[in-house]
């Protein structure tokens, strides 16, 4: 982002600019006198700042782009398009500027609690509201400025994605140490009143923002009648909390008390709205032992990312995969999972009904328990591969081991502790596979029918 002054009609004006990094071929921009390096000023008479704007902006039949070339010279540039087709500029980074980070110091911040020794792009805290409507990243709102609030609302963005975890002011500040917190309420009421869709997070941390705390919370968030979804989450403690505030685990008696208020709540925006806006993430109900609910319950599974249904989902693929498949017999098969601690039962349970479906199949299901993280990590997607490793390098594992691909990041190559599936396999001598969260593909996988 470059801060200039450039006249324009004779005007001094001061403006911002992105720096265009090329041009696609066959684009509209292909056959004007743009060239890499020069400057994008507005794009009919909006500034452009970064990739909202452009991708906002560009979105007309007829577009009028002021450019700087690399003399200072400004030139205007028409173009003739169908409405969203793109322009054609290229940008060295995706969002033109660098990515806004976290200001906050939440006391239950995850990477807080990181050990030393990972990736460097592991321990970078984003809090920026486009990758909230890019990628659907959650937010806190405490370091939005007022132009990005006017944005969202001009450009009617939405939905945008929110971490609350407690409107009550004081309690909001001190849990993430930013003495903006406290204002979200009142960012969520604009947003509401400007018919801007939401979907917010809770991490109820025991003593802090549970019981009455939640009460309140949620009651303040269903009032909001563009506030589509809530998602509950138990906070995530790891080892490494040595100097951070101190905060206790959920057990099974505190989260069913939480699982009470949090379905009391969903079934009231079911009266009010006509369907359920709140719920608790899978956690809570293995945490309490309660059975957790069917796929019909979770309507559009809006928060899978939260954990929030991806149990009931993949149970429900799963029922429709192995109801489309006779009973058959193969060439003895035998293989290995792994899964983390919480999911360990659905998974057994999944190969149980694969291995009756195909004889000669037989299922080793694995739960690795979290020593790199600690115990109190269950989830699938913090384990590590030193830890498969470790409990299993004395295993015979059968012809491949499969594993949920949350264990890896975006591009699917690399566990959190840097080791690369092909390392694993070395490791264990064994192929090994990954499994996306789809009922359909996982049942291929487990039967060998790829």
């Amino acid at each position: 982002m470059i801060l200039r002054l450039f006249l324009n009609t004779h005007a001094e004006v001061i403006c911002l600019s992105v720096i265009i990094g090329g041009i696609e071929p066959g684009s509209v921009a292909e056959n004007s006198n743009i060239t890499p390096g020069d400057k994008l000023i507005s794009l009919n008479g909006n500034e452009i700042v970064d990739v909202l704007d452009y991708r906002f902006y560009q979105n007309n039949e007829n577009v009028i782009a002021l450019v700087e070339d690399k003399n200072g010279n400004v030139q205007k540039y028409r173009f003739k398009k169908d409405e969203y087709d793109e322009l054609g500029f290229t940008f060295d980074t995706y969002l033109m500027d660098k990515q806004h980070s976290c200001k906050n110091k939440c006391i239950f911040c995850f990477i807080d609690q990181l050990p030393k020794g990972l990736r460097e792009s592991l321990y970078f805290k984003d809090d920026d509201s486009r990758l909230s409507f890019l990628f659907g990243n959650y937010i806190t709102l405490t370091n939005i400025t007022e132009h990005e609030i006017e944005r969202i609302i001009k450009m009617h963005i939405s939905p945008i994605n929110i971490s609350v975890h407690t409107t009550n002011p004081e309690l909001r500040v001190k849990m993430m140490k930013n003495k903006n917190a406290g204002e979200v309420l009142k960012l969520l009421k604009r947003f509401d009143n400007a018919g801007i869709s939401m979907n917010s997070q809770l991490v109820l941390c025991p003593g802090y923002n549970d019981g009455e705390e939640l009460k309140k919370t949620l009651s303040d968030l269903i009032s909001l009648e563009n506030m589509k979804c809530i998602a509950a989450v138990p906070v995530g403690l790891t080892k490494y909390r040595e100097g951070l505030c101190e905060i206790q685990p959920f057990d099974a008696v505190s989260a069913e008390a939480a699982l009470e208020i949090i379905n009391e709540y969903g079934d009231k925006t079911v009266e009010l709205f006509g369907e359920r806006r709140v719920y608790a993430s899978d956690e809570f109900y293995i945490l309490s032992g309660r059975k957790i609910p069917d796929a019909e319950y979770y309507g559009d599974f809006l928060q899978l990312e939260n954990g929030v249904g991806l149990s009931a989902l993949l149970k429900s693929e799963v029922d429709a995969a192995l109801a489309d498949i006779e009973d058959n017999s193969g060439a003895p098969r035998v293989i290995s999972l792994v899964t983390g601690v919480a999911a360990y039962g659905l998974i057994r349970e999944i190969c149980d009904r694969c291995e009756k479906k195909r004889c000669g199949l037989k299922c080793n299901v694995y739960p690795i328990k979290n020593n790199f993280f600690g115990e109190m990590i269950t989830v699938s997607g913090l384990v590590t591969a030193t830890d498969i490793i470790d409990q299993l390098k004395n295993e015979d594992l059968g012809e491949v081991l499969l594993i949920p691909a949350c264990m890896l990041r975006k591009q699917r190559d690399m566990f959190l502790d840097s080791i690369t599936l092909d390392q694993l396999s070395n490791a264990l001598g064994v192929p090994v596979d990954f499994t996306e969260n789809d009922g359909y593909l996982f049942v291929d996988k487990i039967l060998g029918r790829e």
